[in-house]
């Protein structure tokens, strides 16, 4: 009996060994590093503020909000964009920087308020015969895509867009000749104060948002600016005269970027998305832009005692006369730098002469504004 209860209790424990044999360890706990914890999902939300410093009620404030809009509807809400009109988030000037540094994920300001910083951008903006602002729109993206100027290179670029020529405003003193310049102190940044000094006036640095309380209390004489600042900015309720000389008119290079940090971190389908919305809107701020210099003029002239000086072709002349200089000191800076500033003039030219061929008419333009500002 013995020996049987023996045997009996060495095969039972000979089959817990191999029975536990079989089934193996137990399977460890999931790491949090496991793949399975860093796959991002569809429904992944992706938040961006979006600094503008256009007030609210103008229509490139209205198209950034609809850009956001559009974003979001593509990517269906996984992108959020939360827009800040009228420099609420940061100061027209400090826009670009606030996007490098994070103080906004995306941003739309002017080249010029931060002169130096985009020597090769700057090129955009001085006179190239820019028919309107459909063609400047145009120009200006031309011209980032085919140099892509390392001045970008901190942030990633969605698109720019570009105001139609200069002209000058002034509250109390027309300008009908270049000596009526002579001491005026005119508003304009970058390229325009180069050209408003050429002129024999004063340029004095300041946004587009300061210029109404500066011309109201006097502090300037006037404006260098293009006509849709008239209505955009609700102008044309100080100015009194505005003097045509689009021969010299420069332009204002604005650009729509985005952190880049931000950026790298979305997936290739919401990139997309990004790209292909930006390329649509390109065209939809180069219709407004050349809207808003036909409506700027139109809402200028419902007010008493307002005037459009146009100047005489001996005029013009001596206006060309005395800006022709400043592309070559441009180009010679520029040089100086190691850019190709021949090269960038010699395309901007070419590419204002192209476009100025495929601009739509006045007419579709207004067409346009008056279907997609319906909406």
């Amino acid at each position: 009996m013995k020996r049987t209860a023996f045997i009996q209790a060495l095969v039972a424990s000979l089959l817990v060994i191999a029975l536990a044999a079989s089934c193996g360890p137990a399977p460890a706990a999931p790491s949090e590093n496991t793949s399975t914890a860093a796959v991002v999902t569809d429904n992944t939300t992706y938040e961006f503020t979006y600094s503008v410093f256009f007030p609210p009620v103008h229509k490139n404030s209205i198209l950034a909000q609809k850009f956001a809009d559009e974003v979001n509807a593509r990517t269906n809400g996984r992108v959020k964009i939360t827009v800040f009109t009228g420099g609420t988030l940061t100061k027209a000037p400090q826009v670009y920087d606030g996007v490098v540094n994070g103080l906004s994920d995306m941003g739309m300001s002017v080249v010029s308020y931060t002169m130096g910083r985009f020597p090769a951008a700057e090129m955009v903006e001085l006179p190239h015969g820019y028919l309107n602002g459909y063609v400047s729109t145009r120009v200006a993206n031309d011209f980032y895509n085919e140099f892509k100027p390392k001045e970008f290179d901190d942030v990633h670029v969605l698109y720019f867009h570009a105001h139609g020529p200069s002209v000058i405003f002034s509250v109390k003193k027309p300008v009908r000749q270049i000596e009526d310049l002579k001491g005026m102190v005119i508003r304009s940044t970058g390229v325009g104060a180069s050209i408003i000094e050429a002129l024999g006036g004063k340029g004095y640095g300041a946004a587009q948002n300061e210029a109404y309380e500066l011309m109201s209390k006097g502090t300037i004489d006037g404006s260098y600016t293009p006509r849709e600042t008239l209505e955009g900015w609700k102008q044309a309720e100080i100015v009194k005269y505005v003097t045509e000389c689009p021969e010299v008119g420069s332009t204002a290079n604005m650009f729509v970027v985005i952190n880049k940090a931000k950026w790298d971190s979305l997936p290739p389908d919401i990139q997309k998305v990004f790209t292909d919305v930006s390329n649509e809107w390109i065209e939809k701020h180069a219709k407004t832009w050349t809207w808003y210099d036909i409506s700027g003029l139109q809402f200028f002239k419902t007010f008493e005692g307002r005037e459009v000086i146009q100047l005489s072709s001996d005029e013009v002349a001596k206006w060309v006369t005395a800006t022709q200089s400043l592309k070559d000191k441009y180009i010679t800076e520029r040089d100086a730098k190691g850019l190709p500033a021949d090269q960038y003039e010699k395309y901007l030219m070419e590419r204002a002469e192209y476009w100025a061929g495929k601009t739509p008419t006045d007419q579709e333009c207004i067409d346009f504004v008056s279907s997609e500002f319906a909406k």
